[in-house]
């Protein structure tokens, strides 16, 4: 039986994703959440994160966790392809799903992990990362883009993205 390589699992805004053309969408009241998620199809691609990517899929099967909802998922399909990104699983928030990050994303990847180990997790969420370190996974802090506090929280407190 062969052996299958480990995940290394990317996480898309602020990590590959550059998001901060985006970000006044967030600062008006109420939010704009569709016009926020629509726009991502026009988010330049940081290219530490896309390198990072590319390099780790030599020795990784790919995934990416994302707080994104479920119904993105075409469109960040379609990003992952036209910025170049290796082929790999896409794992969502489910549409109604508004708990922090910290939980839901952890909860993908740890659906993951049931499949085979995980040898990387790259975020730029550091409450994420500190779920991640806490639950036992190696992480890669994603801080390559400077992002205002509004992403954090929005991610913290809304769990929209």
């Amino acid at each position: 039986m062969a052996l299958r390589a480990p995940w290394a699992v990317f996480d898309l805004d602020g990590t590959l994703a550059d998001v901060r053309h985006r970000l006044p969408l967030l600062q008006q009241r109420p939010r704009d959440w569709e016009a926020f998620f629509s726009a991502a199809v026009d988010d330049p691609p940081l290219p530490k994160g896309i390198a990072l990517a590319i390099e780790t899929a030599g020795q990784c099967a790919l995934a990416y966790v994302t707080g994104r909802p479920e119904r993105c998922r075409a469109d960040t399909e379609d990003w992952l392809t036209s910025h170049g990104l290796p082929v790999g699983r896409l794992l969502m928030r489910a549409d109604e799903d508004r708990r922090p990050a910290r939980i839901t994303k952890l909860e993908l990847l740890q659906r993951l992990a049931r499949e085979r180990p995980v040898a990387l997790v790259v975020d730029d969420d550091e409450q994420v990362n500190a779920a991640y370190e806490r639950a036992g996974f190696r992480v890669r802090r994603a801080d390559w883009m400077t992002a205002p506090a509004v992403l954090q929280a929005v991610q913290e407190r809304e769990g929209r993205t």
